[in-house]
Parts: C-alpha cells; sequence; structure tokens
C-alpha cells in the first residue's frame, strides 16, 4: 500500500503493517531455508574480510578525513534493530556535526513516534560537507563491513532501522527481522529515494524474507553496483 507517511494516520498504519498470516508464510519459508542460511554466513564472513582487507587504505583515509574536518569522532555509533528484534551497535562514518543544536519542534517529535517518521531533507545543514560526498558514494556505510564480520548484519537484507520507524509496524517488523538486517537489499535498489518510513519498505522486504534464497543474495549484490553508482536517494 502506497500512502505519504506526512500525512498518515492510524487507520493508514493499520492497513500498511502485515497480516499475522503474512508472518506465518514468512516464517515457514525461512524455517526450510537453513541450509542456504548458513551459506549465506559463510559468505558473509569471506566477503566482507577481503573487502576489509582491500579497502583498508580508503578506510584509514576516511577515518582521517572525518576527524580532521569536524570535531568529534569518525564513527558514529547507534543502536539499531537486527535479527529477532535484539538490539546491536549500527556503524557508520560519521557525516553529521556533533555540536548541531537545533531541536525538532514537539509536535514534529510527537508525530514521529506515531508515525515512525524519520527526519531527513535535502541538503541538511546537519550533514558536513565531507559527509556530503561519503553519503552521495555510500562511503559513509562501509564500516558496516565489521558489523557483517561479526555477525550482527549480512551483505544483503532488509535496511537496519531506528526503533521509533519499526513501532508502528509491529507484523513486519517481526518478519524482516526473520534474517538478519543488510547493507543492501531490494529496497534499496529499488526504491533507495523513499527512505523516511518504512511503509515503504514494507513490500520489498516481505519478498525479500517471503522469497529467500542465497541466489537472490547474488542477484541483488550484482544490482547493488549500478544502484550506488547512480546516487539514487543518497543525500
Amino acid at each position: 500500500m502506497k500512502f505519504d507517511p506526512e500525512t498518515i494516520n492510524t487507520a493508514d498504519i493499520q492497513l500498511a503493517d502485515l497480516s499475522e498470516s503474512d508472518l506465518i508464510t514468512a516464517i515457514h519459508h525461512i524455517k526450510n531455508c537453513k541450509s542456504q542460511l548458513l551459506l549465506k554466513r559463510c559468505f558473509d564472513i569471506t566477503v566482507s574480510s577481503l573487502l576489509i582487507l582491500l579497502l583498508s587504505p580508503l578506510l584509514i583515509i576516511v577515518v582521517i578525513g572525518v576527524e580532521i574536518s569536524s570535531q568529534g569522532p569518525a564513527f558514529f555509533v547507534q543502536q539499531r534493530l537486527g535479527y529477532k528484534q535484539s538490539l546491536f551497535n549500527f556503524l557508520k562514518f560519521r557525516s553529521m556535526y556533533t555540536n548541531w543544536a537545533a531541536q525538532r519542534p514537539q509536535d514534529l517529535a510527537v508525530n514521529s513516534a506515531i508515525t515512525g517518521n524519520l527526519l531527513k531533507k535535502v541538503n541538511d545543514p546537519r550533514v558536513t560537507p565531507l559527509g556530503r560526498c561519503l553519503r552521495q558514494l555510500s562511503i559513509d556505510e562501509l564500516p558496516q563491513l565489521l558489523n557483517v564480520l561479526e555477525g550482527s548484519m549480512s551483505l544483503v537484507g532488509p535496511r537496519p532501522l531506528m526503533i521509533h520507524m519499526l513501532e508502528p509496524y509491529p507484523n513486519f517488523s517481526k518478519v524482516r527481522h526473520l534474517v538478519k538486517p543488510g547493507i543492501t537489499g531490494l529496497w534499496q535498489i529499488r526504491d533507495r529515494r523513499h527512505n523516511n518510513n518504512a511503509c515503504y519498505m514494507i513490500e520489498h522486504d516481505f519478498e525479500y524474507v517471503n522469497q529467500y534464497s542465497f541466489w537472490l543474495d547474488i542477484k541483488i549484490l550484482i544490482k547493488t553496483i549500478p544502484a550506488v553508482l547512480s546516487m539514487r536517494g543518497a543525500f
């Protein structure tokens, strides 16, 4: 179901969320994918290790660049929902100023909690010049290779979201967390520009979980390359 998150109401949320039968269907499918999920984990360990090794010069340069271009740490760490709805420390290169003092009005904060909206806009003044470049090239996501290596994420899977973004959609949250969250996935290669509400991800994430196979992961990884190069939805 497509709708505008800015005008969402309780009835819209209930209609957008997945049904109990959708949840049962997804659980049944994932239970039959144990061998493919084991293969997925072996693939994740191998590829993430190689990429960290190959990209280490770039990672070091970015760490230095972030630290000297603006005050604050090189890494942004935030708790996100992961496998089986457990919390984990999600890593990114920091792309925002740490001393940004602007606060959202109270009515926007309340609306965000109810609807699951994420405050994200083009030319966001909270984003540093270097951070904007890192975002456009998706380089800010590279530290998540460490998440993949240690097992809290996968190369492919539903995007790890902030807790408040999933609270309006309890069944959807249960379905998407039947598998580990990923650096890339169906939503990222199809509709990345719509990224301020989980409702845009329901269709894609349910399809991924309900039709999961190791070969689907491979197809998504291949299609991720042109999606990143196009910089669609990156700001």
